[in-house]
Formats: C-alpha cells, sequence, structure tokens
C-alpha cells in the first residue's frame, strides 16, 4: 500500500498542528527567547466582506464627457490615491478596483461614517497657492484660476453685458509638498504644517519677497480654503494653511493634499449600504447550511462506502481546518459568494474520494488482494480527477479575470475561494484520505470486505 504511511502521518499532523494555531488566534506571536523582539507578529484576524458584515458599497464614474478619453494608467492612479486617502482615514479591508474603462468599485467593510469617506473620495484634491493681490476672498468662494481650467465648469459664463469673471494666476500647486501634517497653533485652533520640495520652496519664496503685504490665497478644487496676507519673505519652504476647520476636516484635507490630486475626476453613480444585522444574519443562515450540507454529506460517505467513507470524513474535517487557516494566513476576505465557493471545492474533494471508492470496489470484485486493488484504485482514478480538477481550475481563471476586468467583485471572490479551495482538496483526497485509508486497512486487518468496504 504505501511504505512510509508513518511519516506522511507525522507530516499530516505537523501541518494539522500548525493550522489549528492559525485558525484558533487571531494574531501570531513568536517571541525571540533571548531578546524581547518577535520573530512573529502576524494579524491574521478572519476578513468578513461587505455582504457578512455591512458596510458600504460605492461606483464611481469619471466626471469627464462621454467622447473624453480616459486612459488606464489615470484611472490605476485615481485608484490607487482613493486606497491610500481611505487607509489614512483608518478605513481598513476596502476593496477599491477598476470597473472597465471609466469606473471604479469600492467596498468599505465595516464602515460607519459613511459621508467622511464618500467625501474624501470624491475630492479631486487639486490644491493652488494663487496670488489674488489686494483681493482678500471669502472662505468657501469659488473663483477661476490659470491652471487646470478644465474645472471651470464650475462657474457660470456670463451672459452678454455682464463683466467676466476673474480668472486669478496660479503661483504653485500641491504635487511641490513634500510634508503634510495637521497640528494646532496657539490658540488651540487646527491648522494644518507643509513642507515643499526645493523647486517649490525656490518659488515660494520668490514670491513672498515681492508681494509682502498681498494675499497668497490657498485653493482646493478651485474653492476657497483661506485666504491670509503674506507678511514676509518665507524662504525655507515651510508654512501652514489656516482655516476653520475642525480636527476632523483638517486631517481630511491633510490625507487629500498628502496624497496628491486625482488625475481625473470623479462622480458617485451609486452607493449601496448594507447593515450589520443584516450582514450578520446573512453569515449564520451560511454557516448553518454548510452544517447541514455537510452532515448529509457525511452520513452518505459513512453509510455507503463505510471504512473508506469514514476516513473521507475525517479528511474533509482535515481540509476545512486548513482552508481556514490559509484564507486567515494570506488575509483572503470571505463573502457569501466565496462561502459558495469553498462548497463547490469541497464537492470536488468528496468528487475525488468518490472516484477511488468505486474504483476501488469495481478492483476487489474482479479478485484482486486488497493491497493491490488499493494501489491500483488511486494509479486508474487519477486521470479522471487531474483532468476534472484542471478543467475547475480553469474556469476559476477565467472567472477571476473577468470579475477584475469589470469590478464583478461578487465573481472574483467565488473564484478565488474555489481555486484555492481545489488546490487544498487535491492534497486531502489524494495524500491525506490515501494515508489515513491505508493506516485504516493496517490497523483493522479487514476480511469481510463486503461488510468493510461496501462491495
Amino acid at each position: 500500500m504505501i511504505r512510509n504511511v508513518y511519516t506522511r502521518l507525522v507530516i499530516i499532523l505537523v501541518i494539522m498542528a500548525l493550522a489549528l494555531w492559525i485558525d484558533l488566534n487571531d494574531n501570531l506571536t513568536i517571541t525571540n527567547p533571548f531578546s524581547d523582539t518577535p520573530i512573529l507578529n502576524q494579524n491574521v484576524a478572519t476578513r468578513l466582506g461587505l455582504d457578512l458584515r455591512g458596510g458600504l458599497q460605492v461606483l464611481l464614474e469619471a466626471d469627464l464627457p462621454e467622447d473624453a478619453d480616459v486612459d488606464a494608467e489615470s484611472m490605476e492612479t485615481a485608484r490607487t490615491i482613493m486606497e491610500n486617502r481611505t487607509n489614512a482615514l483608518g478605513v481598513s479591508e476596502n476593496v477599491l478596483q477598476i470597473a472597465g474603462d471609466r469606473r471604479i468599485v469600492g467596498e468599505f467593510p465595516g464602515l460607519e461614517n459613511t459621508d467622511e469617506v464618500l467625501g474624501i473620495i470624491q475630492q479631486t484634491g487639486l490644491l493652488e497657492f494663487v496670488d489674488t493681490g489686494d483681493i482678500n476672498l471669502p472662505e468657501g468662494a469659488t473663483i477661476r484660476t490659470d491652471f487646470a481650467t478644465g474645472s471651470e465648469s464650475e462657474t457660470p459664463e456670463p451672459t452678454d453685458g455682464e463683466t467676466p469673471p476673474t480668472v486669478y494666476h496660479t503661483i504653485m500647486t500641491g504635487r511641490d509638498l513634500e510634508l503634510v501634517q495637521v497640528s494646532q497653533d496657539q490658540l488651540g485652533q487646527y491648522v494644518i504644517q507643509f513642507d515643499l520640495s526645493r523647486e517649490g520652496a525656490q518659488v515660494f519664496a520668490e514670491h513672498t519677497a515681492a508681494n509682502v503685504g498681498k494675499f497668497l490665497t490657498i485653493v482646493l478644487d478651485k474653492r476657497v480654503v483661506s485666504s491670509p496676507v503674506i507678511n514676509s519673505a518665507i524662504p525655507d519652504g515651510q508654512g501652514i494653511i489656516q482655516g476653520s476647520f475642525t480636527a476632523e476636516s483638517a486631517n481630511s484635507l491633510a490625507v487629500q493634499l498628502r496624497y496628491g490630486s486625482l488625475p481625473v475626476p470623479l462622480k458617485v453613480v451609486e452607493t449601496r449600504i448594507i447593515g450589520p444585522t443584516l450582514g450578520e444574519d446573512s453569515l449564520n443562515r451560511s454557516i448553518l447550511a454548510g452544517l447541514v450540507g455537510l452532515t448529509i454529506v457525511f452520513l452518505f460517505m459513512g453509510i455507503y462506502y463505510r471504512l473508506p467513507g469514514i476516513t473521507a470524513d475525517i479528511s474533509i474535517l482535515i481540509y476545512a481546518v486548513i482552508l481556514l487557516a490559509v484564507f486567515k494566513l494570506i488575509g483572503v476576505t470571505l463573502t457569501l459568494p466565496g462561502i459558495a465557493g469553498i462548497m463547490l471545492s469541497t464537492g470536488s474533494a468528496l468528487d475525488a474520494n468518490i472516484l477511488v471508492f468505486e474504483r476501488l470496489k469495481e478492483e476487489l470484485r474482479a479478485g484482486k488482494q486488497l493491497r493491490q486493488a488499493f494501489d491500483q484504485a488511486w494509479t486508474r482514478a487519477w486521470p479522471s480527477i487531474r483532468d476534472s480538477n484542471i478543467a475547475a481550475l480553469i474556469t476559476a481563471g477565467i472567472l477571476y479575470w473577468f470579475g477584475s476586468t469589470f469590478g464583478a467583485t461578487i465573481v472574483k471572490g467565488f473564484s478565488l475561494t474555489l481555486a484555492i479551495g481545489i488546490a487544498i482538496s487535491l492534497f486531502s483526497s489524494l495524500y491525506i484520505t490515501r494515508t489515513l485509508l491505508a493506516l485504516a486497512f493496517q490497523w483493522f486487518k479487514p476480511q469481510n470486505l463486503e461488510r468493510w468496504v461496501g462491495i
């Protein structure tokens, strides 16, 4: 049957112990015995998706004319910036991916403050330092500048007889910012401190030296944030942005400036908020359905295939433990479609076992000895197992590509869990089940094969 069966058993037990260690802990820590420095410190808490945990799903689209070209690089840059912004706000486990040529799908599981996130991901984040001369513009006023005039649509065109709106000169933009942080001044008001690059600092120094007593207006997305007076030249490239900030608004603005401006403006096309109660109910129903299904399958395998069926049941339990450990270790986000993929891959593991067991019965009915029938069962069932699993993996790969290309996160989650489950199910059916069944035949030495195997 298997010569190194006990070596294989030890390997299975070691893998099982490691998997249980991961499954039963949300944080893996291994400390160096000779110092306090941890060798390993990794968070492996189970990550639940939007449909199981509740949260926000938002669909964004480029806010440009239909005939305007939006290149893939600009959309990818916008996606990255939004991901950095939401991460900086403390929104974890968020998923942002491009859907088609002009859209981005964002999912934020467990999110409570949806307004803050929606506000920050829509902001273009274009910061301008504008020379307004002797004019002190009020906070919140919308103005025109000679930089990125594509945003001028916010200000209506003058009709006949009206004075055309003033176009102010932009000295520099937020591209020259190197460091942005929130602090408080001597009066306890929130301000934003910034440091400029070498080139930006030079431009800033020259302008402030030549315009002492004039207004240098700070504008975000064509709206005035503040309009301070230049009291003296600022040669070191350091300054502050003052305004009527709260702690939240100051942090929000700092995040936008820190992670740059979006290359394309975005608008919200659709939002969907899922309450935590609905997500918890979906999770409980999924767990119940899985337990009922597994119980029925276990009973069928044990009653119909007898001893081989019982070993297959044990193998499936080990498979489930390993699968959950892998998901936690690599950070897979579990969703309802993902759970469906797990169930389907579990069926693949059972299918492989059934092919082997049916082949084992045929070999025994043909009059072969148990040892010979055992070896022939796995050898002759392997081509069918191989081909069916390769076909399933190819299908999962196609679905994953489709989900990534068109922003179908449901399809993507299903295909990912299916592919991982199939890979582990192969190990389960070909290595674990075979080892456990060989040990069972070796320990029990069944003589009445009709009773033990069900032939």
